[in-house]
């Protein structure tokens, strides 16, 4: 039998004096909010969102406490892959608005105390950008921003490509330009050219994409995909080696076929993030008022993830996306599993830096559809009563969920370029449909005739007009969350996590001259009653309920013994101390 897992967690606090100090390092306990530009809100009747939308909906952002909205990608595209292929890193993508529309939601945003950070694309450009194009003509400033070879001619004639390296979007990571006559990396879709960072004067107009945006109004970036900026070194005779077969996948086209040794997390990934954080500083100093922030997507180990934070001398990300549960919880993980992912970020996290917790973005299966509807406002508790930054992907605060879409009507390269049997594992589709903003027409969408993707037909249902005016909601739930982060020990306090039982965990935060408050989850099928005060030390005599869900026979400020709570099954609780 597994033993009780009690560890407790000195967790760095920064103690705020002075409205300026909190400002500068707003992110440490910000609630991030991504909106999927194309399916948030649609103003001009097309079937995709804008920017129009997006402003339109900023008090809607306000409602539900968001500090910050990270925008998926906005730039000029060629939609190959919805936004992650960048023709103009400068400039915004007209299907969305105009420069002058970013200009407004940056104004508007920053009157009601809402930061905007943007999405940064480093590992590749479009195909369709200038750089490429004059890069395929061997233009003399540009030959050397992407890597390209010549390939493998056999004994026949036939050329091949360099190295068995296949692309994430399956098959060959090489793709033939007949202009250049030479093969060019793309480690994606093969519209998506990997740029080059051995190249001085890569690095160089990349970093001024950053300084661009921020002088703009951006608070920050989140950077994509960058455990693939670099690749192994080429050889002395200017070859690349073959990955080593991964004998555990059959179909050699797909990803996993291969050890991704040559072609992910080369030392030279780390120095370019702490080169990025550098840049933020540097603007940070120039700018004044709160940090920059720089948040990055690796889907790596934990032994990884925290040198993205830094090290003894250098300043790297502020904050490494923390995807611990997503990879690692399925419907069935039991109360132990959860603690002890909180605990493998927490322990292995430098006292000086700050957690942050991600349960959903638009790569991933929702969490109603991956977890259960019936664990919506559990997992959402769990996510606003952790210490530091708390990421929701838009539509969860309001219980969506994943639409089936058929294969005819996939439009995800991920999904589109496998087949009819194994496309719904890959295709990101189903968690990117529309949002749902009423039961009315195109769900309050667009007043359009379409939408570029199916909306969820029970929208009727789950909706925002709807969930506001019922009052346990996930929408109200939410919304009580993010109240409760504002009170001291929620921002600011110590935290102790552990698991009670196979069913229930609890998260504790604690801070001295403030309430104590607890979070209950009972992660399971099971009815179960539990004494807290006997495995969490701090807690008084006497407890009072402080947020409850649909699922709790209790009442918002009732009493209950903390030696006796009752959890019934997929319900999760708040409760604080009582003075005595």
């Amino acid at each position: 039998m597994r033993n009780l897992i009690k560890i407790f967690l000195c967790y760095a606090l920064i103690v705020v004096t002075t409205s300026e100090v909190a400002e500068k390092f707003w992110w440490k306990t910000a609630t991030f909010y991504q909106i999927y530009p194309r399916s948030f809100k649609d103003t001009d009747g097309d079937g995709i969102g804008d920017l129009q939308g997006i402003i339109q909906q900023l008090p809607y952002l306000k409602e539900i406490g968001v500090d910050a909205t990270w925008l998926s990608p906005i730039f000029t595209s060629p939609m190959a892959d919805y936004g992650y292929d960048i023709a103009n890193f400068n400039d915004i993508e007209p299907m969305f608005g105009t420069m002058a529309d970013f200009d407004e939601l940056i104004k508007k945003s920053k009157e009601i105390g809402i930061k905007v950070v943007l999405d940064f694309v480093p590992n590749h450009t479009s195909d369709e950008h200038e750089w490429f194009i004059k890069s395929t003509q061997n233009d003399t400033e540009y030959a050397d921003y992407y890597m390209w070879h010549p390939g493998k001619v056999t004994e026949n004639g036939t050329r091949l490509p360099p190295t068995n390296w296949l692309s994430v979007f399956r098959g060959s990571a090489w793709t033939w330009n007949e202009n250049r006559q030479a093969y060019y990396l793309h480690q994606f879709h093969y519209k998506q050219p990997d740029l080059n960072y051995d190249n001085p004067k890569v690095r160089k107009a990349m970093k001024d994409v950053l300084r661009f945006w921020v002088r703009k109004g951006a608070a920050g970036f989140r950077v994509d995909a960058v455990p693939h900026v670099f690749e192994i070194e080429r050889g002395s005779d200017g070859n690349w080696p073959d990955e080593p077969r991964n004998y555990l996948v059959n179909d050699t086209a797909n990803y996993d076929s291969l050890l991704h040794i040559y072609t992910k997390n080369q030392p030279k990934t780390l120095e370019l993030v702490y080169e990025f954080r550098e840049v933020m500083n540097e603007l940070d100093e120039e700018l004044g008022g709160g940090q920059h922030v720089l948040v990055t997507e690796a889907y790596e180990n934990i032994s990884t993830l925290m040198k993205y934070y830094g090290n003894e001398t250098m300043d790297g990300a502020h904050l490494p996306f923390n995807f611990e549960f997503l990879r690692h919880i399925n419907i069935n993980s039991d109360a132990y599993v959860y603690a002890q992912l909180i605990h493998n970020w927490l322990d292995n996290m430098p006292a000086r830096y700050t957690a942050n917790w991600v349960l959903g973005n638009h790569d991933q299966s929702r969490i109603g559809t991956r977890l259960s509807t019936d664990r919506i406002d559990l997992i959402n508790i769990m996510l606003k009563t952790l210490p530091g930054a708390s990421i929701t992907y838009q539509g969860e605060e309001i219980g969506m969920t994943d639409v089936w879409i058929s294969w005819e009507n996939t439009v995800d390269p991920q999904g589109c370029q496998s087949n009819p049997n194994e496309y719904e594992y890959l295709s990101r589709d189903p968690s990117r449909t529309p949002f749902q903003w009423s039961d009315g027409y195109q769900a309050g969408f667009t007043g359009g005739n379409a939408t570029w993707l199916p909306i969820n037909t029970n929208y009727n249902r789950i909706n925002v007009k709807r969930e506001r005016g019922v009052a346990y909601s996930h929408l109200n739930v939410f919304k009580q969350l993010q109240i409760l982060r504002r009170e001291k020990t929620m921002r600011y306090g110590a935290a102790e996590v552990k698991a009670l039982s196979k069913n229930i965990f609890g998260i504790m935060r604690f801070l001295s001259g403030e309430r104590t408050f607890i979070a209950l989850l009972n992660v399971g099928d099971e009815y179960e009653e539990i004494n807290a005060k006997s495995a969490f030390s701090k807690l008084t005599a006497q407890l009072e309920y402080i947020l409850i869900t649909a699922r709790s026979i209790r009442r918002k400020g009732d009493k209950v013994s903390s030696n006796h709570i009752a959890l019934y099954p997929k319900e999760a609780v708040v409760l604080a101390t009582i003075s005595s």
